[in-house]
């Protein structure tokens, strides 16, 4: 009965981060601070927690983009001379390995109940001497980050969380419906709903959809909140305010990007890079150059965003000039990027990891390193066999 016990909780944490895919950071906070005292009572190591909020973060927020992390990724390819970033950005989805097996690798350790590496070790600590954290360790948490109290005399329901999220969610299609439609009656004037429907969302302009989707549910939100007498109305706009003013240094990070991207495409760094290596680089092998490097850079600097930005900007023009798969130089950027995120110590996400599960953070890193590895070496071998391939 422990055994399942401990599987099913692993499994509920995994689908809680999945399902948080609005934002990385929120869903290794939330993972953490919801399931650390249940983990602590079953005796499961606080790195294995740590680990699976790191591992179902960043890898949801890329595969499922209605976010900040889409629209970013879309403001990408815009710059790149892309028409069409959404319809783009999807097409290079289905050759994302890399989140698809980082997320799939974590299910495989739930149900086979098998580690290797240093998390195994950690297992046999908590369950043989009911030790948590290594003896050395200097479990890394913030009271303020990990212990969210509830406002006094409000009773917490779980749908004061899933509604305005579920309803941003909904906005996102509906709004590229709705700025594609034009495109859609123009191309396709005898087509049905459907097939004009799904032509705009590929039109639509990803920009507008998450600025009018995040606008409307925090709008519902503030009259969800007031007609249930939670919060008045002063104090909603001043936790707005403090959301706003908390984002603005990732404004400044995008800002950055974009104008890191545009320098490279008026300098025409990718196809200056294509042109010094035609001679020796085989089209072949230019997605799995593309996502290793990436994941150094990455791995490096413990950004993906910032990764994106300078390997768009080089490796999709590479891409182009050497008459290589586009979608799979743009897949392996977004794959190499959350690579980096996903392990890097020096990574927010992996950082907010450590603390939302109050655990040693080189303990984190250290026993999550081997996993993102094995799924890292994986997706090489994936796009090394697809590009030799064709």
């Amino acid at each position: 009965k422990a055994g399942s016990n401990r599987v099913i909780v692993q499994l509920l944490a995994w689908l809680t981060g999945l399902l948080i895919f609005v934002e990385s950071s929120i869903s290794v906070l939330t993972v953490g601070a919801l399931y650390r005292p249940v983990f602590d009572e079953l005796r499961i190591p606080r790195e294995k927690l740590a680990y699976i909020a790191d591992s179902s973060s960043a890898p949801s927020s890329i595969l499922i983009p209605f976010n900040a992390w889409g629209a970013f990724i879309m403001g990408l390819l815009a710059a790149q001379g892309f028409e069409h970033p959404f319809s783009t950005m999807f097409g290079a989805m289905v050759y994302n390995f890399y989140p698809m097996l980082a997320l799939l690798l974590v299910l495989v350790v739930i149900f086979s109940k098998r580690d290797f590496g240093p998390m195994a070790r950690a297992e046999r600590r908590a369950r043989e001497e009911g030790k948590l954290l290594a003896d050395d360790a200097q479990p890394m948490i913030s009271e303020e980050l990990t212990d969210v109290e509830a406002k006094e005399g409000i009773t917490p329901r779980a749908r004061n969380m899933i509604v305005p999220i579920g309803l941003m969610v909904l906005m996102m299609p509906v709004m590229l419906t709705y700025t594609g439609w034009g495109a859609a009656e123009a191309e396709l004037p005898a087509a049905g709903f459907f097939e004009k429907a799904f032509y705009a969302i590929g039109q639509g302009s990803g920009s507008t959809a998450v600025l009018i989707a995040v606008l409307t549910s925090v709008l519902f939100s503030m009259l969800f909140y007031r007609a249930q007498g939670i919060l008045r109305f002063r104090e909603m706009i001043d936790l707005t305010l403090k959301g706003i003013s908390g984002l603005m240094p990732l404004a400044l990070l995008m800002m950055m990007a974009f104008a890191i991207s545009t320098v490279c495409k008026e300098l025409h760094t990718g196809q200056y890079v294509a042109d010094i290596t035609s001679s020796w680089l085989s089209p072949q092998l230019v997605p799995v150059l593309v996502f290793l490097i990436s994941c150094f850079i990455a791995f490096s600097t413990g950004t993906s965003w910032g990764t994106f930005a300078i390997m768009m900007a080089i490796g999709v023009p590479m891409a182009q000039q050497l008459d290589a798969n586009v979608y799979l130089a743009i897949a392996a950027v977004m794959g190499g990027g959350v690579f980096g995120d996903h392990c890097s110590p020096i990574s927010d996400t992996t950082i907010l990891s450590s603390m939302a599960s109050a655990s040693d953070h080189i303990d984190h890193v250290r026993t999550q390193l081997p996993y993102a590895l094995l799924a890292g070496g994986a997706t090489a071998l994936l796009y090394l066999g697809i590009g030799l391939l064709g």
